[in-house]
């Protein structure tokens, strides 16, 4: 076990020096291909384009589950400058898809060295989790529109746990996500005499004061809503402009989906009434849809009885996550479940430039996604 540790150590590094974004995964791609290719005995079948599917079968028919590890990298700019730093300018793994890659890529060789007696496991490497589409493209495939999985089952590393920890809960696990993009196309004029023009300022002001009245941050709540601007401009930096264009960006989410979409009918309503009142063209663009984690019963059983049977500690969380993890689409069609994997409690939070996963823990993925996966096929 401690020389596989070090391999996927190895690997992972390797992927972390060399972060694609979601959809551009050829080089990873080739990475995990060659890994397999050295250290597994499987079918592999390329799948959504830059993502893997490693097939294992047992001798007998029986079900079928599927494991899944994200591949992507996010567009930020690392600042941590050890030995193994991003070589690619502003991308880096700040979500740690570095180390999911590794624990499959791990689960692959055990499943080599103790291979199953009946069924088949597919390990999905799936590209695109950070833009909402991999998912997506994934069950398009034509090799998943040909396939019945009886599970299916994924893991997140989460700083802020203590390491090693499991983190469970039965059905919503993380949020449904929806982004909006508001352009807002006025018309320039002096800023001696901003009359003359459509300046979108106070329409603006108003779409963000409408963000901050209809969210309600309490993740207790079955009514939970959140709406965060995450981007926002406005004109140039010439003072004799009065602006004539600008933009607005958000993020919505909640447990619930039909809140989102009456939140999204109530914020149209409010753009159809600012066109009107400030003499504007404003156009909406919905993309990075999100669909909740929804965990099944008979799935969250099952890894609580592993963890336990491999003494980890288990967390049985009561508030689902704000984030969102496009593995909802899957959860949304099989019986299966998200799980949390502890990073450590001073470990920088997700998203951070200074965050890296800790290869510590990879061995607890690789056990328990294994153990998981012999569970459900011997049953």
């Amino acid at each position: 076990m401690e020389a596989l540790q070090k391999s996927l150590e190895k690997v992972r590094k390797e992927l972390h020096q060399h972060p694609e974004i979601s959809g551009e995964e050829y080089e990873t791609q080739k990475k995990i291909k060659a890994f397999l290719a050295k250290n597994a005995s499987c079918t592999i079948v390329e799948v959504a384009e830059t993502g893997l599917v490693a097939v294992f079968e047992g001798k007998e028919n029986g079900k079928i589950i599927m494991l899944r590890a994200d591949i992507d990298a996010l567009p930020i700019q690392e600042v941590n400058t050890f030995q193994h730093q991003s070589k690619n300018k502003g991308v880096s793994h700040k979500c740690g898809h570095d180390g999911h890659t590794a624990i499959l890529l791990g689960v692959a060789n055990m499943l080599t060295k103790f291979p199953i007696e009946k069924g088949k496991v597919l390990l999905l490497f799936q590209p695109s989790e950070e833009n909402g589409k991999g998912a997506e493209k994934v069950l398009n495939d034509p090799f998943f529109k040909n396939i019945n999985i009886d599970f299916a089952f994924a893991l997140h590393n989460l700083p802020g746990f203590t390491k090693h920890e499991i983190v469970v809960k039965s059905e919503t696990f993380t949020s449904n996500v929806k982004s909006v993009a508001i352009q807002l196309n006025g018309k320039t004029a002096h800023a001696a005499e901003p009359e003359k023009g459509h300046n979108p300022a106070n329409a603006i002001a108003t779409i963000l004061t409408f963000a901050e009245k209809e969210s309600k941050n309490l993740p207790e709540s079955s009514d939970f809503i959140l709406i965060t601007p995450v981007y926002v401009t406005m004109g140039e930096k010439a003072y004799g402009i009065s602006a004539g264009y600008g933009e607005v960006h958000f993020t919505l989410r909640s447990w619930d989906t039909k809140l989102i979409e009456e939140k999204k009918e109530k914020l149209e309503q409010l753009l159809n009434q600012l066109e009107l009142e400030h003499s504007l063209k404003i156009k909406t663009s919905w993309f990075e849809e999100f669909y909740s984690n929804t965990n099944n019963q008979e799935a969250v059983s099952i890894i609580k009885k592993l963890a336990e049977k491999q003494k980890l500690s288990i967390n049985e969380i009561k508030t689902p996550f704000k984030w969102g993890e496009d593995f909802g689409l899957f959860t949304q069609k099989y019986k299966g479940a998200m799980f949390g994997l502890g990073a450590g409690k001073d470990t920088p939070a997700l998203h951070n430039p200074d965050y890296d996963f800790p290869d510590d823990i990879t061995m607890t993925g690789v056990q328990l996604f294994y153990s998981i996966a012999k569970e459900v096929l011997d049953s």
